[in-house]
């Protein structure tokens, strides 16, 4: 499923927050993707039943709060650890 939303295509998660060959990503991306289009700032985990945070509302916040969430879209321009 391709979705687009006003940014644009629905990034996909950094693989160091959700790796691809795990079997249930497209699930994941399924439950983001239906999220986002909704406008909803959260989905659940169709895995663990844990609430996870969209992209949407990683971008509504303005910044990385250094959590480690699956759809940051800050962790390309995340500083090198020193």
């Amino acid at each position: 499923m391709t979705s687009t939303w006003s940014h644009g295509p629905i990034p996909r998660p950094h693989p160091s927050r959700c790796d691809p060959s795990r079997p249930d990503y497209d699930a994941i991306i399924e439950a983001h993707e239906r999220a986002v289009n909704a406008s909803e700032p959260t989905y659940v985990d169709p895995s663990t039943g844990f609430i996870v945070l969209t992209v949407a509302n990683h971008l509504r916040r303005g910044r990385c709060c250094d959590n480690g969430c699956r759809h940051c879209p800050y962790i390309e321009v995340e500083a090198p650890p020193t």
